[in-house]
């Protein structure tokens, strides 16, 4: 990070936690009181020791920073960790500030009507120790589910079953499975043997065919190296087949030269071979069973907002207009743009690239995360007009170190002639 505009982050960070913690420091008095000494010690200055080490653990690592290597484990858990403690602090905040306007709107009712002589409560109350108890109660659970995602909610996967009725599917189709995998992200793993865990997971489902639908790295091609073994295990009857994701291009970090950028990207395909995986760059294969055929095409990166190259029109180019047609394309905007109203009807798209954002709720029939606010379709099952897209949650994780309700996700697809 450049020198003065790290100087600049550096004293904003800290004067806004300082503010932050000497709220907290209030509450935690007022919770304490009546606490042995020892007691009280340990919960108001541990508090404050924590926070600020952890604040400025966070900014020294981020003042090592390296725009030419992108973050690393250690840089998304310095800011996991960062996270976890400034989000439990504002709703701390937020509940004891609730709190202590009311107990001032308390002190001036008591007081407005009277006459100044007869004015004996004051206008700010003391606390009571109740509010401190409740902001403490209700910032526990963020600060728990932060840890949970931090800990085991990035490797808790779950595998999304979702059967999809087609009229015009080739018989010979009929129960076609696809397992997908979506975002990887290599450069953030921190646990080989839970990564482990979840390819056996998808290898368990046994399906007819495996895809990957982009973001194989966070940025360079070396870090998908230490799990090529690992996910080259990853086997199917009809074959493995991949697209590229925006991070794989390399945009997001500095490059000495554009040749060197360049071979990076190189580099990245080469390492799909070696993974056994087919990288479809704006192409199509023709896959056939009992005599019968479907298409499966590929394109490069395609997103609002992010990198376009993807050209749908050439790796639609051979294909029968007539054919059942799967399109793997990163990133779910491409579908709404390009996709879903397209003259040459494609029938399942299958992307990833949101995340869910990593954070939110998917529970007895409740779905919601921040993502939505960018992505109208951010995860699941999307379908119009018989032209159905489907959003991979993502295998790995990005920035934040940690999954919270959006769990990493293993999709497995089953292709159904539908009954007249």
């Amino acid at each position: 990070m450049h020198r003065g505009g790290f100087l600049t982050f550096f004293i904003i960070v800290s004067c806004i936690t300082l503010l932050l913690d000497w709220y907290v420091f209030s509450g935690l008095k007022t919770l304490s009181i009546g606490w042995p000494q020892r007691a009280r010690l340990i919960t108001q200055y541990g508090f404050l020791l924590v926070s600020v080490g952890v604040t400025v653990v966070f900014l020294l690592g981020f003042g090592s920073f390296s725009t030419a290597r992108g973050m690393t484990p250690f840089h998304e858990w310095m800011l996991s960790l960062f996270l976890t403690i400034f989000v439990t602090k504002l709703v701390f905040i937020i509940v004891l500030s609730l709190g202590d306007l009311g107990r001032f709107i308390t002190g001036v009712a008591s007081n407005v009507a009277k006459p100044a002589a007869q004015q004996t409560q004051p206008y700010f109350p003391n606390r009571r120790k109740f509010i401190s108890e409740l902001a403490v109660l209700l910032a526990a659970f963020p600060f728990a589910g932060f840890l949970y995602g931090m800990v085991r909610g990035k490797y808790d996967y779950k595998v999304h079953r979702q059967t999809i009725y087609y009229d015009d599917l080739p018989d010979a189709f009929d129960g076609f499975t696809i397992t997908q995998l979506s975002d990887i992200h290599s450069g953030s793993f921190d646990n080989a043997r839970a990564v482990q865990r979840g390819v056996d997971l998808a290898n368990a489902q046994k399906s007819d065919l495996f895809v990957f639908t982009g973001d194989l790295v966070n940025n360079a091609a070396w870090e998908i190296e230490p799990y090529i073994n690992t996910f080259g295990q990853l086997k199917a009857p009809f074959g493995q087949f991949s697209v590229l994701g925006n991070h794989d291009y390399g945009d997001y970090i500095q490059w000495d030269s554009a040749a060197e950028k360049a071979k990076n990207l190189e580099t990245l395909k080469q390492h799909h071979k070696a993974l056994g995986y087919r990288l479809l760059l704006d192409e199509n294969v023709i896959l056939e069973k009992n005599g019968q055929k479907l298409a499966l095409i590929g394109v490069e990166n395609w997103g609002k907002g992010f990198i376009q190259i993807g050209d749908l029109n050439k790796a639609m180019q051979g294909v029968d207009p007539n054919a059942f047609k799967i399109l793997l394309s990163h990133d779910p905007t491409h579908w709404e743009e390009k996709v879903r109203y397209n003259p040459n009807k494609i029938h399942l798209t299958l992307a990833g690239h949101t995340h869910g954002a990593q954070f939110g709720v998917e529970v007895a029939g409740i779905r919601w995360s921040p993502v939505q606010y960018r992505y109208v379709d951010w995860a699941g099952l999307v379908q119009n007009n018989g032209r159905y897209l489907y959003v991979n949650r993502g295998f790995g994780f990005l920035a934040f170190s940690g999954r919270v309700g959006i769990w990493p996700e293993i999709t497995v697809i089953t292709l159904k002639k539908k009954v007249a």
